[in-house]
């Protein structure tokens, strides 16, 4: 007999007001069923964003019918409802069953009464969010403000749904709304497995104790056989089960366990947990480590570091946000080549930012697998939010429902309660005026948080806010460097030079960024060609961080002569973005063990538009995801000034856990791109660890070269690097007479780049979407360099061009 019927597919999607109807795919958002149905413009194309906001102002239904015989009615049925997004209200055949109001709580309503044999019709009401937020702000005892800069559609603190939903400073404004996760009818078989998950004990003498929890849920009392298995090992429990949940747990001992390690620390064995009653079979991946975060106090404050499997791990990656602003375009495969482009840029942690999603179960089946660990946010940033019982209540729901469903997997190794909610609470007069009022409501939502994390995951680590210099401690943890974790954005929206990163020894910096335009192609996927100037309304409205635009420009005055046409700008904005963390990732890495980990702001885009990613909508690199691969490499090389500026450092930095010996050499380079050496040494840095390898004094460097550096680790790793003396606006470069040759080669392409002069930073481009195995690199007179060239689309034969410092600048004729 039939015990599900999976109502994913085809439904039928009306605004109320009978203005517009369209078919829908469910799961889906309902503003991509609108453009598939040509009803509204692309949103991310020209200034669209404007004119489609009105789909979020109305209410929506979604609706299809379904068939059941007689036979079919006989026990209970429920529907299986992962994710509405957000105020709904479900009718079974006019019937009510649920009203839902968080997009991140799966719902199992009863709808047996509901039921008839033949046709019945399932309706999802989707009211606007809008006007949900502005009548939930209204019911509130006092006012709970939002950051209308981050948030330009009101009151989205109001509800739990994705708060980058309402805007940000890189994303769309449009709020969508749709069902997001499967929809099921399901027959209640005695009882179905409503949770399972593990906890691991006991890694000592060899062996793991692994406890597997199934929580079961009945309508009434029985008798159900429920398998628990893990490998080849499987047994039968017959378990008496009550009305409501029951709790049943089974011991798995392993021996010569096989640990799961982060990306470039060791390998990811996963184990398959399998729990199954007649009716119902849940599976979890499993990967045996043990996670600790030390915090312990040291002279400086209190350390921040994260241990896996008793060795400290330097966290190398970026900052996470959702994979595309509207939910029906993303998919496993778009994902996985974002986390790849991650873990081949050497990086071992993603941090899922608290604006967005808990992400599907296989985005975490994919770290687990890739071996970034994740710092998991909690969905709250950058407001306030109630702390009235109903709100509370459901955000308890939630966390216990997500830490539940995510808790199992190795790559999650932190759990944090929000994104600058303490922060946020100097942001707005009313919580300035009154921050004891507005304290007290953030610390009953923080701590509801913890409470219900706590109960559904004993022993998983929770950090209370991010950035966080400790817990209950409510201070100013963007500035302050001595404890916790750090948010540094002075560089970037206070404007100041790059060297600032150099003021600050963070212990953990789990955000700080710098804006470039996203590249060419892309471009021209939103823009016309008379559209191309930074100053034109469209590149405006793909701007969102007010005066980012200014700073971008104002660096260039800083660092750089101004670029000689637009395609010039969106390169050289690629290359400082990249020089700006670089700078920042070179000198905290040069302070380990005291810092323990850089996370950049941030990995991805959700559509295409200027922001801090390294990573292009749609997962091509900029310039800056090439520079990122070196400078996250485990072993590495940098010149890293003293605070006084009279001294040049090389620092080698070893994340691996054995010693490697470094040998390095340095040469000057002429303007024209001669070389003449400088010095070499070899030295012996230690495992975990950083040391400075030599000294050069500044005064020593010539202002009219270049001191550039390659070296090689015993291990195989090599890299290489060069710095100026003055800003590169004081270099009178020349020409670097870059030639390239192409041959094909299986489908993709070898470009060898050879230069008769100094070439810095050199792009090379293609004219369709691919990817290349390096870019963004020097060559000196006589050098050559081969790369390979993978297009996105088989069979394509793309022209190849380049750019590099000298070429983009203005050059006096």
């Amino acid at each position: 007999m039939t015990s599900h019927i999976d109502l994913s597919g085809t439904w039928q999607l009306a605004s109320l007001d009978g203005s517009h109807s369209a078919p829908m795919a469910i799961p889906g958002d309902v503003h991509t069923a609108l453009l598939a149905a040509g009803l509204i413009p692309d949103p991310y194309a020209g200034r669209n964003e404007r004119d489609v906001q009105w789909v979020a102002a109305k209410d929506w239904a979604i609706e299809r019918t379904f068939d059941l015989t007689p036979e079919m009615l006989e026990g209970d049925w429920y529907l299986d409802i992962e994710s509405i997004d957000t105020v709904a209200s479900v009718y079974v055949n006019g019937v009510l069953v649920q009203d839902a109001d968080n997009c991140f709580r799966r719902f199992r309503p009863d709808v047996t009464a509901a039921l008839k044999a033949g046709a019945n019709a399932v309706r999802v009401v989707i009211h606007s969010s809008i006007a949900a937020g502005a009548a939930r702000q209204a019911e509130q005892p006092f006012f709970v403000p939002w950051h209308e800069g981050n948030s330009p559609i009101a009151n989205g603190n109001m509800l739990r749904k994705p708060q980058c939903h309402f805007g940000w400073d890189w994303n769309v404004a449009i709020a969508p709304l749709g069902i997001y996760g499967s929809i099921v009818l399901r027959r209640l078989e005695v009882a179905r497995i409503e949770h399972v998950t593990t906890r691991q004990f006991h890694h000592a003498d060899g062996a793991v104790d692994l406890y597997v929890t199934a929580t079961l849920f009945a309508a009434g009392p029985g008798i159900l056989p429920v398998h628990f298995s893990l490998g080849a090992e499987r047994v039968r429990l017959d378990v008496g089960i009550e009305a409501g949940e029951t709790q049943l747990t089974h011991l798995f001992r392993i021996d010569a366990p096989k640990l799961w390690w982060p990306a470039g620390s060791g390998a990811q064995p996963l184990l398959e947990v399998v729990v199954e009653t007649p009716a119902d079979r849940v599976s979890r991946r499993v990967g045996l480590r043990r996670v600790e975060l030390v915090t312990d106090a040291d002279e400086a404050g209190s350390r921040f570091a994260l241990r896996v499997n008793g060795r400290e791990i330097f966290c190398r990656g970026a900052n996470w946000i959702p994979a595309d602003a509207l939910p029906s375009r993303i998919t496993p495969e778009a994902v996985r080549d974002l986390l790849q482009s991650a873990v081949d840029a050497n990086m071992n942690m993603i941090r899922v930012w608290g604006g967005g999603f808990y992400e599907a179960d296989w985005f975490y089946d994919l770290c687990d697998e890739l071996g970034l660990m994740v710092w998991q946010d909690f969905m709250f940033a950058c407001n306030l939010y109630p702390s009235t019982v109903d709100f509370l209540d459901n955000v308890a729901a939630e966390v216990d429902y997500q830490v539940r469903r995510l808790s199992s997997h190795p790559s999650i190794v932190l759990w944090c309660g929000d994104n600058e909610l303490v922060g946020a609470l100097t942001w707005f007069d009313v919580s300035r005026r009154d921050r004891d009022r507005y304290l007290v409501s953030y610390d009953r939502l923080n701590r509801t948080i913890e409470t219900a994390m706590k109960k559904a995951a004993p022993g998983a680590i929770w950090w209370p806010s991010s950035p966080a210099s400790g817990y209950l401690d409510f201070g100013d943890a963007w500035h302050a460097d001595g404890s916790g974790d750090m948010h540094y954005w002075s560089v970037w929206h206070e404007n100041k030079s790059f060297d600032d990163y150099r003021t600050v020894r963070p212990r953990f910096c789990s955000e700080f960024g710098f804006q470039s335009y996203t590249s060419m192609p892309v471009m021209r996927t939103f823009a016309a060609p008379a559209d191309m100037n930074i100053a034109s309304p469209v590149m405006e409205s793909h701007q969102k961080n007010v005066g980012g635009n200014e700073r971008i420009a104002g660096t260039m005055f800083r660092y750089f002569r101004f670029p000689k046409d637009f395609p010039s700008f969106v390169y050289l904005s690629q290359i400082q973005q990249g020089l700006a963390i670089r700078t920042a990732v070179e000198y905290w890495r040069s302070l380990k063990p005291h810092c323990m980990g850089t996370l950049y702001w941030q990995l991805n885009d959700t559509w295409p538009v200027a922001s801090w990613s390294s990573l292009d909508h749609g997962g091509s690199w900029k310039a800056m995801h090439y520079m990122v691969r070196r400078f996250f490499q485990p072993v590495a090389v940098a010149a890293v000034p003293s605070k006084d500026g009279e001294t040049i450092g090389f620092s080698v930095v070893n994340d691996t856990a054995e010693a490697v010996t470094v040998r390095l050499d340095t040469w000057f380079v002429s303007l024209s791109g001669e070389r003449r050496p400088y010095r070499s040494a070899e030295g012996l840095c230690g495992p975990d660890r950083a040391e400075m390898l030599f000294s050069v004094f500044a005064a020593d460097l010539p202002e009219d070269e270049l001191l550039f550096w390659s070296f090689e680790a015993s291990n195989g790793m090599r890299g290489e690097g060069h710095h100026v003396a003055v800003n590169y606006k004081a270099l009178d470069l020349a020409p670097s007479g870059l030639a390239l040759d192409v041959r094909p080669r299986d489908g993709a392409f070898e470009v060898t780049a050879s230069a008769s002069g100094l070439a810095l930073y050199v792009m090379l481009e293609a004219d369709v979407a691919g990817r290349w195995s390096d870019n963004a690199f020097d060559l000196t007179a006589g050098e050559a360099r081969t790369l390979v060239f993978t297009p996105s689309e088989a069979g394509a034969v793309p022209e190849f061009g380049w750019i590099d410092l000298h070429s983009c600048q203005t050059v006096p004729s």
